[in-house]
């Protein structure tokens, strides 16, 4: 048994596809930071030609910078307040690599200290677009740096010539920056994805609680309508019943007549059924199972050919087997699991339930391959990447699963080979009894 999706996996897996088109950042965003960097160029090119009075190419830097304006400019007269694919934001990220690698190339190459600022783009990609562009603007970066030691310009400074670095400690000092581009590329790559996947995961266990909320508020509505539609049905009725009165019994609309009774009478019925409120609903012996009954409605829609599911229920002396009532939670949570379980079995899928006056643990297993020694610790998180021959699974189902059954009070745990349970893989639930039972 391994982790597998929810019926509706709505996201992107890890390592999204190079031609993403949904992006997450907005162009104001960009321009804004963009303003920011061309501020704190030109303050640091003033104090340097003016406070300080260095020789430097002034013409040529100004125009670089020009350049990023021009560019700002047009960006927010064209697509102003738009959120950019990650196409877009790379092209962007580039292009500031690119207009900064430029102005270092112009005041001394890899001398200049400001070599460092290159970091800043490549710690945004890594944050915000997925594996591939990052790594493309990472080798940009790294190749932008390497062609600062061609820069045949001078670091600005002033009496007696520019310091010059020996060759071995610039070559030392890009080795150092290409080591810190791959480790921030990669290290906020990890954690933001991370953070991404657990976000769209929950969002999907909220929009799966949500359908049930739908078909719950669906239930309210009919009832409003059998309500409202109440009133002219009784009007209808009347004056059926009055025209059945007044046509005498050999009148050929008789049959018409006593045919509108019937039928009104059968709406009735429906309209009486349809307004029958929620909590009545709720307190439908359909709805309070017992727990073996609970297991095997949910399992029923994710039954599978030629596979044998054993359901076995025991109660400790002293203790009853414990009524529970068919919620969202429950049901969603122990099917996906039960779905997993099936999926994988050869042959079979036991659950094993027991209970006493504390607690229910509830222990679902196969006889399937079991789940993968170097994931046992991980499962439970969204998104693992799982493949095997047969199967392409992204973790989800087993997320929301735990996510919904945590929140009725289980803790679960994910074993291989468990005592008591088939060889495969088995996931151990364990309850408080008053969280639950009714």
């Amino acid at each position: 048994m391994i982790a597998d999706t929810a019926s509706h996996p709505a996201t992107m897996p890890r390592g999204a596809e190079l031609h993403r088109h949904v992006g997450r950042v907005s162009l104001r965003t960009l321009v804004l930071v963009r303003w920011i960097v061309i501020i704190g160029q030109l303050v640091t090119v003033s104090i340097v030609a003016i406070g300080f009075r260095f020789p430097m190419q002034l013409s040529a830097v100004l125009a670089v910078i020009a350049l990023a304006v021009i560019v700002n400019l047009v960006g927010t007269i064209m697509r102003r307040g738009r959120a950019l694919s990650d196409r877009a934001v790379a092209f962007y990220l580039a292009f500031d690599i690119l207009q900064l690698s430029a102005l270092l190339f112009l005041t001394g190459g890899m001398t200049n200290p400001f070599t460092v600022l290159v970091l800043g783009p490549i710690a945004v990609a890594a944050a915000v677009l997925g594996r591939d562009y990052s790594f493309l603007l990472t080798l940009l970066a790294i190749v932008c740096l390497a062609a600062l030691f061609a820069s045949p310009f001078d670091l600005p400074w002033n009496g007696g010539g520019s310091p010059r670095l020996p060759d071995l400690y610039q070559l030392g000092m890009w080795i150092a920056l290409t080591l810190a581009c791959g480790f921030i590329a990669t290290y906020n790559w990890s954690v933001s994805g991370e953070a991404r996947r657990i976000s769209e995961a929950l969002a999907e266990t909220q929009l799966t609680l949500a359908r049930e909320q739908q078909l719950t508020a669906l239930g309210t509505l009919a009832a409003a309508a059998a309500h409202e539609l109440g009133t002219p049905l009784s009007t209808i009725t009347v004056v059926a019943k009055e025209l059945g009165r007044d046509l005498p019994a050999d009148s050929p609309f008789a049959e018409d007549v006593a045919l509108i009774q019937s039928q009104c009478e059968r709406c009735r019925s429906i309209l009486a059924e349809l307004a029958r409120k929620p909590e009545d609903a709720e307190e439908s012996p359909f709805n309070r199972l017992p727990l073996d009954q609970l297991v095997e409605a949910a399992a029923v829609p994710h039954r599978m050919p030629g596979i044998r599911l054993e359901i076995t229920s025991t109660a400790s002396p002293g203790s009853d087997m414990p009524i529970l009532r068919r919620t969202p939670e429950i049901m969603h949570g122990l099917g996906n699991i039960l779905q997993n379980a099936m999926q994988f079995a050869t042959t079979a899928v036991k659950v094993v339930a027991q209970t006493d006056a504390h607690r229910i643990v509830m222990t679902i297993s196969d006889d399937g391959p079991g789940f993968s020694p170097g994931l046992l610790g991980r499962l439970g998180e969204p998104y693992l990447s799982l493949r095997d021959q047969e199967h392409e699974h992204l973790g989800l189902g087993i997320f929301i699963a735990q996510t919904l059954l945590e929140r009725t009070g289980a803790e679960l745990t994910f074993v291989n080979g468990l005592e008591g349970a088939l060889e495969g893989a088995a996931v151990r639930i364990v309850w408080p009894r008053a969280a639950i039972a009714l």
